[in-house]
């Protein structure tokens, strides 16, 4: 009789930490997009990194359910799957670690949903409670290049990307953004062209239609889960190096983002 080989015990995943963070301030950026700063005593749980992309998970509970935070997600996973807090994911617009703050952007367009709402009425003093950072992506000073393609949800990440650019950086920025009064960028290294379009399938076309510069680009592109993977077919076509590129989804059309979450690991929901 034979033996298997002795493996390891697969250990848990640790939890991840939470921040109770308190609304300081509230400002509106412009028509459809809200800057809200957070700061509180268990700041110090957010794991910060350099990325200009860097996110949170923000845990919005049911009022009904009474939960009081930190949450304990493993036991409600376990007991009472129904009570689980709904997260959403979203750019950190700014961070000071000496101050103990961040802002977060959000977009509103309408009530539905969970994410928007909430910043809409927010006020100081309201609660909200996030995990994390993550992401990966910030503009190297070596790169010959930048390309920068996003859609409104994007324009977080896009607007600190431009911020920690040195002053000689050369590119472009191509935004889909349908409110002209919603294009609302911080000022650019003058060697930074910025383009803005009204629709997802612009976006595309700007793509598509863009002069190649000579050397190899630095890419940003994050936005509608459709019109990513249209973008990606355009990149590897201009043969981009999987090195040089970072890309995802931020959303997809008719989603919800538990939806779009689970989708990830789906066909459907494949980048690359």
């Amino acid at each position: 009789m034979t033996t298997a080989p002795n493996t390891p015990e697969r250990t848990a995943r640790p939890a991840r930490r939470q921040a109770v963070l308190t609304v300081l301030e509230t400002t509106e950026v412009s028509p459809h997009l809200v800057r809200i700063r957070l700061g509180g005593d268990t700041f110090d749980n957010i794991n910060s990194n350099d990325a200009t992309d860097k996110y949170v998970k923000l845990l919005f509970a049911d009022p009904a359910h009474e939960l009081v935070p930190p949450y304990d997600l493993t036991e409600l996973r376990e007991q009472s799957p129904e009570k689980l807090p709904s997260r959403r994911t979203y750019t950190v617009r700014e961070i000071n670690l000496d101050e103990k703050w961040l802002s977060i952007d959000f977009v509103i367009h309408d009530d539905d949903g969970i994410a928007g709402p909430w910043a809409k009425n927010a006020k100081p003093g309201d609660t909200l409670v996030l995990s994390g950072a993550g992401g990966k992506y910030a503009p190297a000073a070596e790169s010959d290049w930048h390309l920068l393609i996003a859609d409104h949800s994007a324009i977080p990440a896009v607007s600190s990307a431009i911020e920690a650019m040195p002053a000689g950086a050369t590119g472009v920025v191509l935004a889909c953004v349908t409110d002209e009064a919603d294009r609302v960028l911080p000022k650019s290294p003058t060697g930074i062209e910025v383009r803005w379009v009204d629709s997802q399938a612009e976006l595309i076309a700007a793509v598509e239609g863009l002069e190649w510069r000579a050397g190899t680009p630095q890419v940003f592109a994050h936005g509608e889960r459709e019109t990513i993977k249209v973008i990606r077919k355009i990149l590897k076509d201009r043969e981009v190096p999987r090195e040089s590129l970072s890309i995802s989804a931020y959303w997809a059309q008719g989603r919800a983002e538990d939806q779009f979450q689970a989708e990830k690991r789906e066909p459907i929901g494949q980048i690359d």
